[in-house]
């Protein structure tokens, strides 16, 4: 789920940066924010937050102990460092749901994914895109195959050697 999500977020977002569209209502974008939430991007985010911090920190502590533990301390789950970055991203991908439906749309979708099936359908979304997508994989090796002796086949009839 988590990187399915945040890839159409991203994807979300670069369209948003590049589109000269009319800001959302104030009233769509608490639609939106309330259905960022309730897809958990913000949860997913915040996920990744310690594996940023993590590939940091040896750059920014150089192996020397004393900054390593003031590093540890201000980057620890819950400091404050992350709200500024955490706030601005919740509000970007807020304001490209905005933009791309209406609010009427924003808050059929949040019901939609506030009900235990939708719930259920985030929890699988992952395992499902990852499902399809060897499904695809597969069949287009296998169609490949047949293919290509399919048209081996043809380009023979028509005197080529192969």
């Amino acid at each position: 789920m988590s990187r399915r999500l945040l890839a159409i977020a991203g994807t979300l977002l670069l369209l948003i940066g590049s589109a000269s569209a009319q800001a959302p209502s104030p009233e769509a974008m608490d639609a939106a924010r309330k259905l960022v939430v309730t897809l958990k991007i913000a949860d997913q985010y915040r996920a990744q937050l310690p594996q940023l911090l993590l590939k940091l920190r040896p750059v920014v502590a150089q192996d020397r102990p004393e900054i390593e533990r003031d590093y540890d301390a201000m980057t620890a789950p819950g400091a404050e460092i992350y709200a500024p970055f955490f706030t601005a991203m919740v509000d970007q991908i807020a304001a490209v749901y905005a933009a791309s439906f209406t609010l009427d749309e924003l808050r059929q979708i949040e019901a939609f994914y506030a009900q235990p099936v939708g719930q259920k359908f985030l929890a699988q979304s992952d395992s499902l895109a990852q499902a399809g997508s060897q499904i695809a994989q597969d069949v287009s090796q296998k169609a490949a195959e047949q293919m290509k002796q399919r048209l081996i086949e043809a380009l023979r009839q028509k005197g080529h050697k192969l």
